[in-house]
């Protein structure tokens, strides 16, 4: 079995460089997804408050005989309990959900600048999270730079990831160079952008070189620029395929050819204009 590779975060925590996505999977298939993703040899699960799925999560991990300590679970706080009092209330709930006594990261799952809860408000009820010990670690997802200036003008502690589309159409390099600048890990969501880059003539062209699937040069793309990534699937088949990815590379041409792919192309939303809370 491969040995994914970790990055510390900023305060020294480490997290797989690899993961497993449930985004999209439903609840009454993400036990049997997120188990065959353990047995496969993933040790990082992300999910989300939005997805419907941690406790589905919470009890694959739980029932997989691998011990807590061995698996990176990350979780985002939904949309609709930005303001402190629900921000506290709804990782309560998060932790009830998944049955463990501690978190290992949790996200403010979108900035949403346009409602009337500031998100500086927000990142200060995950530092008394933070602060409680029952999350290793806090983050951000969607942030672009100008939030994340807001963050360390007003608040303490500096998010240790910050999650954000990222794939060949969409590099989103400005923000990761950004991340990297303030010691922020980057992690990249919807890394092959909902199968739209598989079907590129130039990636296709370096899977056939390479003897892999697009998928897999794709994500050691990702790997190799030091991005955080975790691609769903609920087909084992494909589940391996995604977590070969420590046994090639891609040479420096290679990395640039995909790189040279990015048009600003999203699959979701504009973190700045985003501001969708669930009714």
């Amino acid at each position: 079995m491969a040995t994914v590779p970790t990055i510390a975060l900023n305060n020294g925590v480490e997290i797989p460089q690899l993961g497993f996505g449930v985004f999209q999977i439903p609840p009454d298939q993400t036990v049997e997804a997120t188990r065959t993703a353990l047995e496969v040899g993933y040790r990082h699960i992300d999910t989300a408050e939005m997805y419907g799925n941690e406790k589905e999560v919470g009890q694959a991990v739980r029932e997989s005989g691998i011990d807590r300590s061995e698996v990176f679970v990350t979780s985002k706080l939904n949309n609709g309990f930005h303001r402190r009092d629900d921000a506290l209330r709804a990782f309560d709930q998060t932790m009830a959900d998944l049955g463990f006594d501690y978190l290992d990261l949790f996200l403010v799952h979108w900035p949403l600048p346009t409602i009337d809860v500031d998100y500086v408000e927000t990142w200060k009820a995950m530092e008394e999270i933070y602060a409680s010990g029952r999350c290793r670690a806090v983050g951000v997802s969607n942030f672009n730079p100008h939030h994340l200036r807001r963050l360390f003008a007003e608040t303490e502690v500096r998010p240790a990831v910050n999650q954000i589309e990222a794939h060949p159409y969409l590099a989103n390099d400005e923000v990761r160079a950004f991340d990297a600048e303030h010691e922020i890990v980057t992690e990249a969501w919807s890394p092959i952008a909902q199968g739209k880059v598989l079907d590129d003539p130039a990636i296709v062209a370096i899977a056939e070189t390479l003897g892999r699937t697009p998928a897999q040069v794709v994500l050691r793309w990702h790997v190799q620029r030091g991005d955080v990534v975790f691609p769903k699937s609920v087909t084992r088949q494909r589940v391996e395929e995604n977590f070969a990815l420590f046994d090639f590379e891609l040479d420096q041409g290679q990395m640039a050819t995909i790189t040279g792919l990015d048009r600003g192309e999203r699959t979701g939303p504009d973190p700045d204009t985003f501001d969708y809370v669930p009714s």
